[in-house]
């Protein structure tokens, strides 16, 4: 996605590890410009990503800066391509981790949407240093074959398989009837 082909995104990342950087930039330019009070930045993150030294960095800086008008939501599901995040480069304790740069550090089921919104408002009453959002997610949460298994993390279901997980995500696991959902 480039600038202003959805309206709200600014930028997608690019190289991995990129963006928190950027969000940084925009929001300390904005601070710095006094530009929109109400205008918030949100930097989505996988937890694989936080493998990147440069994240670590923009952390630092963050937590210096206390750019409250950043908010940092970390998909933990726990696998990145080459496999389970614990095996290839542990990120626990990964809430302490955070507090120790002085952010203000948040989780929540990031599969629940009431408390998605619930979690990002609560995020906007802090006012002295950025929030990180820690997610907890099931990646391929409904699709049977692909729950959980990091194998899919970069691979395309082939046409048989793909039919399957729209049914199963369509059914919520055969809970609901075929003419339920037409």
């Amino acid at each position: 996605t480039h600038k202003g082909a959805l309206p709200g995104i600014e930028t997608s990342s690019g190289p991995l590890g990129s963006g928190l950087s950027q969000a940084i930039g925009m929001a300390w330019v904005d601070r710095l410009e006094q530009y929109k009070p109400e205008r918030y930045f949100y930097c989505f993150m996988g937890d694989g990503e936080l493998n990147e030294g440069q994240v670590w960095e923009s952390l630092l800086l963050l937590g210096r800066e206390k750019l409250h008008k950043i908010i940092c939501i970390i998909d933990r599901n726990n696998i990145q391509i080459d496999g389970r995040t614990e095996d290839v480069l542990p990120l626990e304790p990964l809430r302490q981790k955070f507090e120790s740069f002085n952010l203000n550090v948040l989780e929540m089921d990031g599969h629940n949407i009431r408390e998605i919104v619930d979690t990002i408002n609560k995020a906007k009453t802090v006012s002295d240093r950025s929030t990180v959002i820690i997610a907890h997610t099931i990646p391929g949460k409904g699709v049977s074959f692909a729950e959980g298994d990091y194998h899919w993390h970069g691979k395309p279901p082939n046409h048989k398989e793909a039919l399957q997980a729209l049914k199963e995500l369509r059914t919520l696991k055969g809970k609901l009837k075929h003419h339920d959902y037409n």
